[in-house]
């Protein structure tokens, strides 16, 4: 195999006419360079260089090799460009996996602050349950993804960012008794008909744990995995529910009265993933930052409880 370096030095060596002029040029002794050309010629199994007078000049295989020594450095230096680039957060990819309720808080404004600061780079967003979104981000297949776990959780191979504690809020139809109250036992909801609102996962265990902490397991009359859905269904009357500040529409809507629950306080812990190790390019730093900043501030704005019609309080 020919030496990329020893290459380098007979492109000198041609391209200054001299052994001397290229030995000055690198910082190396002319012996030293003669040393290298003569090595690169054992390599390559044909002489290099003829001497003419007092220099020399590349035979037909040294004109060769100095064409591709000329290439090869073209691309070493693209190459360098290119890794300065990466390095810096001004090219690359990333791979984002998140859930629903997620989307309009933290991961819009999030990435907006990602395209300011790193507009080069390409994204890939993919809504995933954390079920499958773990596993991606383990294998690498995913550099980040927003879930919901325990605040206390470990995961092997994963690091866990928490990012914001989101409470859950009782949802009632406006003209329930219990809807001119601001904050709710949640046993005072045990004998009411519930609407269901999460699937089955870390979220749904929130709430039954929070019930069964409460003393009771709640009567499910109807389900949806989509928030807008089941505070739709209480809306409709069928029944009461517990939904996460984050899915609750920033307490927009006027036909459902949003209450807030203690004893025990449901809460979920949003966390994002990254792999363990891995090194962190520097638009996932950004974006982890940005994410922690989206939270901050959906924290300092979040609505609490107060009358259909209004922005809860």
């Amino acid at each position: 195999m020919l030496d990329v370096r020893r290459m380098q030095i007979l492109r000198a060596v041609v391209t200054s006419g001299s052994v001397t002029s290229a030995a000055a040029e690198l910082g190396y002794t002319p012996s030293a360079v003669s040393q290298q050309v003569s090595a690169l010629e054992r390599e390559a199994g044909i002489a290099l260089l003829e001497r003419v007078g007092r220099g020399v000049r590349p035979t037909a295989a040294g004109l060769l090799l100095t064409q591709y020594a000329e290439t090869v450095s073209r691309n070493l230096t693209d190459a360098e460009a290119a890794l300065a680039d990466l390095r810096a957060g001004r090219t690359g990819s990333l791979a984002v996996r998140y859930f629903g309720s997620v989307g309009p808080s933290l991961v819009a404004p999030a990435l907006s602050r990602l395209r300011r600061e790193h507009p080069g780079i390409r994204l890939d967003l993919t809504l995933l349950d954390a079920r499958e979104a773990l596993p991606e981000v383990a294998r690498g297949d995913a550099d980040v993804a927003i879930v919901v776990r325990p605040r206390e959780d470990t995961v092997p191979g994963l690091r866990l960012v928490h990012l914001l504690d989101d409470e859950y809020l009782a949802a009632l139809p406006p003209g329930h008794p219990l809807a001119a109250r601001r904050v709710l036992d949640l046993a005072e909801l045990a004998a009411e008909p519930w609407v269901g609102s999460e699937p089955q996962g870390p979220c749904l265990d929130v709430v039954l744990g929070a019930c069964a902490e409460a003393g009771f397991s709640p009567d499910f009359v109807a389900a949806s995995e989509d928030y807008a859905t089941a505070l739709g269904f209480v809306a409709a009357g069928l029944g009461v529910g517990l939904v996460p500040r984050l899915g609750a529409g920033g307490g927009r809507r006027t036909d459902v009265a949003l209450r807030r629950v203690r004893n025990p306080r449901p809460v979920r812990a949003v966390q994002a993933a990254v792999r363990e190790g891995a090194p962190v390019h520097p638009a996932l730093a950004t974006l982890l930052a940005a994410l922690g900043e989206a939270a901050r501030a959906s924290l300092a704005h979040r609505p609490g409880a107060g009358s259909p019609g209004r922005s809860i309080r």
